[in-house]
């Protein structure tokens, strides 16, 4: 009988352990469960930062943007989209050219002007240029008419410093190219403002830009800042851009931001399209910070004043 009542108590036992066991496997496995709980509850608390974090960040960007004037998917031909604009009074303060000083100002965009094959072949010549040098910052430029090139933090004259070397950088078409593109945008700003293509001139600076999302090293690379071309420059009466490359697909940021005083507008980088403006004070504007890739583009002025005027560039 003892050793019945012993297999008894062993049996017993196993049986009260068999139940701790268990007991000891679920509170476990509800342990595990609530830390994988914790887990994925702190993972969803992260992605819902982080798309917290992405939408200030996108809202920041574009949180000075109250009109798009022109995207870049539009196609803006053949005639160019105009927008009117009442001139300052700065124009009092200003010589007047009868013929050319502004009558009456605004900002127009076309696409019709220079095909996406030549502002392509512009493109190659501008990243030949500026192959030779570049800034350490953000913005680089190459002024084919004076041949002032982004070297480090300083500028070179391309003629003076690589001489002949240049013969195997530009060809005579290029210029050519150059040239025939220049007249064809002073043309259609003589005829979207109504003036005397005669009465207005080329002037400087007249050059390639390349920018990057690289940190700006000197003030030549702070292009981001707003300001007027015809306090910035003096000689400045119409001010045009063509564009290199496309927002969006070869570059982020960068567009180009006309600050009015109901709100800014922007126009979207397309190859080969033309903005182009009055230079007064009723066109402030700054450039958008570029974020990713690289934005080509040349920046073509001119001027009512015949003692400003530059010549076309000619390869020596």
């Amino acid at each position: 009988m003892a050793q019945l009542r012993t297999r008894n108590t062993k049996g017993k036992n196993a049986t009260e352990m068999a139940k701790k066991i268990k007991r000891g496997n679920a509170l476990r496995q509800g342990s595990a469960w609530r830390g994988h709980r914790v887990l994925i509850a702190s993972l969803l608390v992260a992605v819902s930062l982080c798309g917290v974090a992405v939408w200030l960040y996108v809202t920041s960007l574009e949180s000075d943007i109250t009109e798009t004037l022109v995207s870049q998917r539009e196609l803006v031909s053949p005639l160019p989209r105009l927008y009117t604009v009442e001139c300052s009074e700065d124009y009092e303060n200003y010589q007047r050219y009868p013929g050319c000083t502004p009558q009456s100002c605004g900002r127009a965009v076309t696409d019709g002007v220079v095909t996406r094959e030549e502002a392509e072949s512009l493109r190659r010549l501008a990243e030949r240029g500026l192959a030779l040098a570049g800034s350490e910052g953000g913005a680089s430029i190459l002024d084919l008419h004076s041949g002032a090139l982004s070297m480090g933090k300083q500028f070179v004259n391309i003629y003076r410093y690589f001489g002949e070397q240049l013969q195997d950088v530009f060809t005579q078409e290029d210029f050519q190219l150059y040239r025939d593109v220049r007249g064809r945008i002073q043309a259609v700003i003589a005829e979207t403002f109504d003036l005397d293509p005669n009465l207005i001139y080329l002037t400087k600076p007249t050059f390639f830009s390349r920018i990057n999302g690289t940190i700006a090293k000197t003030q030549h690379d702070e292009y981001w800042h707003p300001h007027i071309d015809k306090v910035t420059y003096g000689s400045f009466d119409y001010t045009s851009l063509l564009y290199l490359s496309d927002y969006g697909s070869d570059f982020g940021g960068g567009r180009f931001i006309f600050m009015d005083p109901t709100g800014n507008r922007t126009v979207e980088p397309r190859t080969g399209r033309v903005s182009f403006f009055s230079s007064g004070s009723e066109n402030l504007h700054r450039v958008e910070k570029v974020t990713w890739g690289t934005r080509y583009a040349i920046t073509v002025s001119f001027t009512c004043d015949p003692a400003h005027a530059i010549a076309d560039p000619a390869l020596p």
